[in-house]
């Protein structure tokens, strides 16, 4: 089959979907519905409209990265920028940079295309959180802050390898491979001592979590079994308010995210999804089809969606409305996906298509 057949059997594939699943103004959920857009290809040059033409103006970017394609999509469906991946990439809604996995220079790029900086001799590799710029080193123990010019502002050299990290409101969480969890200021300074959930037969850091003004830290530790911890500032340190254990554990990085304007967190377990109700302290536990491999971490007006694979080249898109009803399960196939959420828009990518839903209240 020519390569341009294939590409168009890709998009017709996930318009299917689409017709379906979202057009018939099924509630995703109840008195909210997802109308479709646009659809783009990721091989063309302009959107092809599905919904009424009322895409004016650019507005705000969407970082994606979906199978060998990164780059950073409009609302209106058009790409600022699309590039195949060649090596290794680092992707935030602000700054990108393609590297070597041992590289002599960094080039770090802005969402369209103009150089930032320029990282000499890094060391290592670089990683965008919170509006800052990191390079995690070559043997992964080792986290330096730059400033705007590329400078390193702090390092800090750690006693096992970084498993987990996340940045907000100016701090640092990380996590290591024996069960450590650091938590670091502008300065790079430890801003409590070192904590160790325990608990489990072999201790690692698999999942790490910071509410947005990081007054509450969310954590998934340990292999046999693995636990789940939520913990909150009090005075100069923090106090675990709420814990549980979640089974065997994977032995991979998990999802963990807070959501829904910091009132809940979402986390992996074995055979689904966990919701945690932080003002009730209500956890419940979802069936997900297959692994997850996207959750919708904006989480907004009372519902949010996961993106599975149940097997090779299948995805399942399921939609939950809090506390934690299953809405809807809407099955396509693709070997890979990307979900993305802003301003009231959904994306979702399949192979080398990306499609767009405004999300309604009707």
């Amino acid at each position: 089959m020519a390569k341009g057949n294939k590409k168009w059997l890709g998009l017709g594939g996930l318009l299917v979907f689409i017709i379906y699943t979202f057009v018939p103004s099924r509630p995703v959920p109840q008195e909210t519905i997802l109308r479709p857009r646009w659809i783009s290809s990721l091989e063309g040059q302009s959107p092809a409209l599905i919904g009424d033409r009322d895409l004016e103006g650019t507005g705000e970017l969407m970082p994606f990265s979906l199978g060998e394609r990164y780059g950073y999509l409009y609302e209106n469906g058009t790409f600022a920028l699309n590039n195949i991946r060649q090596t290794y990439v680092a992707l935030s809604d602000t700054l990108w940079a393609e590297y070597e996995a041992q590289p002599d220079r960094i080039q770090v790029m802005n969402s369209r295309q103009d150089p930032v900086l320029s990282i000499e001799d890094p060391r290592g590799y670089p990683l965008f959180l919170d509006n800052r710029i990191f390079i995690i080193g070559s043997d992964q123990n080792i986290l330096s802050s730059l400033d705007s010019r590329g400078q390193v502002l702090w390092t800090y050299d750690f006693a096992a390898p970084i498993t987990s990290i996340d940045a907000a409101a100016g701090q640092v969480l990380v996590g290591t491979l024996d069960g450590v969890i650091l938590l670091l200021d502008e300065g790079g300074q430890a801003v409590f001592s070192p904590f160790e959930p325990g608990g489990s037969r072999l201790s690692v850091i698999l999942g790490l979590a910071m509410s947005r003004d990081a007054s509450r830290l969310a954590i998934i530790s340990g292999i046999d079994s693995q636990r789940f911890l939520l913990m909150e500032r009090s005075g100069d340190t923090y106090r675990v308010i709420h814990h549980e254990f979640i089974g065997e554990g994977f032995r991979r990085p998990v999802h963990l995210a807070f959501t829904d304007h910091d009132t809940k967190i979402l986390f992996e377990l074995q055979g689904g999804l966990g919701i945690l109700d932080i003002p009730s302290r209500v956890s419940r536990r979802l069936e997900i089809e297959g692994e997850i491999l996207a959750l919708d971490a904006t989480g907004g007006n009372g519902y949010l969606f996961v993106l599975s694979s149940p097997g090779e080249d299948r995805m399942v898109l399921t939609s939950i409305r809090y506390p934690g009803y299953i809405m809807n399960r809407a099955p396509f196939a693709s070997s890979h996906v990307f979900l993305g959420r802003r301003n009231g828009r959904l994306y979702l990518g399949g192979d080398k298509a990306m499609i767009s839903f405004a999300l309604e209240r009707r």
